[in-house]
């Protein structure tokens, strides 16, 4: 599932490589991959492959699973086409809480000691994810795992991931999707080492070179 999911992002540029001419991140980290899963919306095919996958790893690795929370903004449209998917009922999680009216930051009925799985579409170094399930877990949720569609694999995600307690899971991941990228013709092969250099060390720009 890993490498048809890689192939889908590819074609569609919802994942694009670009080392020779890096991406400059917010961080102004050089970055050989930018990531638009937002993309894969509007691509009817890959869209419902994505949701499937997602509602896949749902039922195996947290079928005891009773809502799902979206990310905003970027996960929620995936956890309301994924719950409809397992007839679920879904929410999601704001960036920060309203200014005005009821100054909700979590939206949608969440009874305290709901088991829920958080969806995201990607991760990075895991900050926006494990912010979501913790502002969850204060709203008295079970959180049991985040369910996300691609992961870069980086160490200081994996390890926030980790000290929060919970646990990723992912349609895809960084190792994959160069390798299909490197068989496709789209890198070349010998960049293979150099991209995943990149994302187990992103402040160190020697693979560039």
């Amino acid at each position: 599932m890993k490498k048809d999911i890689a192939k889908e992002l590819l074609s569609i540029g919802a994942v694009f490589l670009r080392p020779e001419e890096p991406f400059t991140w917010a961080s102004g980290i050089k970055s050989p991959i930018y990531c638009d899963n937002r993309l894969t919306l509007s691509a009817p095919s890959v869209r419902e492959k994505i949701e499937a996958g997602l509602a896949e790893l749902v039922r195996t690795h947290h079928p005891d699973c009773e809502m799902l929370m979206g990310t905003s903004t970027a996960g929620i449209a995936h956890a309301a086409i994924t719950a409809t998917i397992l007839g679920l009922p879904m929410g999601y999680v704001r960036g920060e809480a309203k200014t005005h009216g009821r100054t909700n930051r979590i939206e949608g009925r969440m009874d305290p000691g709901t088991r829920v799985v958080v969806i995201e579409d990607l991760i990075s170094t895991g900050g926006s994810a494990v912010e979501v399930v913790e502002a969850l877990r204060e709203a008295g949720a079970e959180v049991l795992g985040i369910v996300s569609i691609f992961t870069y694999g980086m160490k200081r995600g994996l390890e926030r991931i980790a000290a929060a307690g919970t646990v990723n899971h992912s349609l895809c991941d960084l190792d994959t999707l160069v390798e299909v990228a490197a068989d496709e013709g789209r890198i070349a092969p010998e960049w293979k080492e150099r991209i995943l250099a990149f994302r187990n060390n992103p402040s160190d720009e020697s693979w560039i070179k």
